[in-house]
């Protein structure tokens, strides 16, 4: 089975190129990064919830995550700036790769009732942001291990100028994006 990082290289580029019409085979869209977030709310309250996130996270994607912490003060959450609030991960190069394989081939089949993502998470620039309500549909979180379901956030990165050609970029690499919706700005 070819990775799909060798295939985007020596296939798949040459087939969007031609898809898009594009010339110069340095402008045609590519992924970036892919930035993995999840927010732990109650980590205000509960210290260890960040140690275990870390933890599953690290499980996940194979990279060790970056602590975030809150930039301003919300009085009604009772948040102060510097206040751990979450944990994020950019992944970049083959084990970008690999983590958007694993996801493709592996983690939205197991999703219940799943029936594609949505074509309408594009921003302007073309990037795509995907949500994940539980973190157990990764095969590396065992369901006996976690203390509380927590969703999580993955920002795709591309550098393609508009939405429609990012998301035949992430089509070609194997993306299920719901049948008979179309990009929406």
């Amino acid at each position: 089975m070819i990775h799909l990082f060798d295939f985007y290289q020596t296939e798949g580029r040459q087939k969007l190129q031609k898809q898009l019409g594009i010339a110069n085979p340095m402008a045609v869209p590519r992924l970036l990064k892919v930035v993995v977030n999840c927010g732990v709310g109650e980590a205000l309250t509960n210290k260890k919830a960040i140690e275990e996130v870390e933890k599953q996270m690290t499980a996940i994607v194979g990279q060790k995550p970056v602590v975030t912490a809150a930039k301003h003060d919300i009085s009604t959450f009772k948040l102060r700036k510097g206040d751990k609030v979450g944990v994020k991960v950019t992944l970049r190069g083959r084990k970008m790769y690999d983590f958007v394989d694993k996801l493709i081939r592996i983690v939205l089949p197991r999703i219940r009732d799943f029936r594609g993502v949505s074509s309408t998470a594009f921003d302007a620039q073309g990037n795509f942001t995907l949500g994940l309500a539980e973190q157990v549909v990764f095969l590396e979180i065992e369901y006996s291990q976690i203390d509380k379901i927590r969703g999580l956030e993955m920002t795709f990165v591309t550098t393609a100028r508009n939405p429609e050609e990012s998301k035949q970029l992430l089509e070609l690499l194997g993306m299920p994006f719901e049948k008979g919706k179309s990009v929406q700005r």
